[in-house]
């Protein structure tokens, strides 16, 4: 059995981001509800909100999801606490050692997977007792690392050292991008800026359609001397950033208000290399129908291939 579904529960090894703000309960509920894992996140900071959102899952879907906790950015234990009260089943951990948490998790029955740009960071996770890791390729949106490796060769490199189960992020909108990171070793995929232009997706119109004009070199890493390091949107700010060769989280301050009024040069638009695959505003459950279909008959057609 695939074991991405065996520890999500899901009927679809499709995992939805937990982007900041974003991935809240409109959104996760619908890719559950289309037989994927949605995921709440925490990031954004606004710990009562994402409280409550966790708690208004169970009023929308009665299909498992999960929650996100950004380690380094957690004031305390309350929201693992709060997780753990709520029955949550599955949880993402990023930005940070998982060490710090994983028993406390663990011991109430709860799935962890760590999200993990690089080998190294596989291995540490690994070794901290995580039940499976995040891959996330250079080519995704938000937040980077400063080295910048493939999704392909990084599956890849830590599938020959570790045997845990692996959800490919980063750059994948499709059945063949998800049977691609299948045949390299993953056993699921996570999709962000392809869940953040469906219909569900909360944000401006604004930012729907700019993920939809852009193409594949529409997307620019920032700040790769400093930190944090994105992927985001090329606009008039992010392309004057990149000149810069530097920016601070204060470029980042008025987020919401790219999200939700629809200015685009309010701050940095994280996005994906994955914009020039995206074509279309389309539900989450005809995304995930699609993916499925073209998966399915991608990996027919190729195992009628031989040399």
């Amino acid at each position: 059995m695939n074991r991405v579904i065996k520890h999500t529960g899901s009927k679809y090894p499709i995992i939805q981001a937990p982007m900041g703000w974003i991935a809240r309960s409109q959104l996760a509920s619908a890719v559950c509800e289309a037989g994927g894992m949605g995921i709440i996140e925490t990031s954004s900071g606004e710990i009562d909100n994402c409280k409550k959102e966790i708690l208004k899952m169970s009023e929308l879907t009665d299909k498992p999801f999960g929650v996100n906790l950004p380690l380094l950015f957690l004031k305390d234990d309350s929201m693992v606490k709060f997780c753990v009260d709520a029955g949550v089943k599955f949880v993402t951990t990023s930005a940070g050692d998982p060490t710090k948490y994983i028993s406390v998790l663990k011991d109430a029955g709860i799935t962890v997977y760590h999200a993990v740009p690089s080998l190294q960071g596989a291995i540490k996770a690994a070794n901290a007792g995580v039940d499976g890791l995040v891959i996330e390729g250079t080519e995704g949106g938000g937040f980077k690392s400063p080295v910048e490796i493939g999704l392909l060769v990084l599956i890849q490199s830590i599938k020959q050292n570790i045997d845990l189960p692996l959800i490919a992020a980063g750059g994948i909108v499709d059945g063949a991008g998800m049977a691609a990171v299948f045949a390299a070793g993953a056993e699921g995929i996570q999709m962000g800026t392809r869940f953040v232009s469906s219909v569900e997706s909360p944000v401006h119109r604004n930012f729907k359609d700019k993920i939809i004009d852009s193409g594949i070199d529409g997307t620019l890493i920032l700040n790769k001397s400093s930190k944090p390091v994105i992927r985001a949107l090329k606009s008039d700010l992010t392309i004057n950033i990149d000149q810069k060769g530097e920016m601070d989280m204060s470029a980042m301050m008025n987020i919401q208000n790219l999200y939700f009024d629809g200015d685009m040069e309010a701050a940095p638009a994280l996005s994906g290399q994955s914009t020039g695959l995206i074509n279309e505003i389309k539900p989450v459950k005809k995304i995930i129908e699609e993916i499925i279909d073209e998966f399915n008959s991608v990996c027919k057609k190729m195992g009628n291939i031989k040399f």
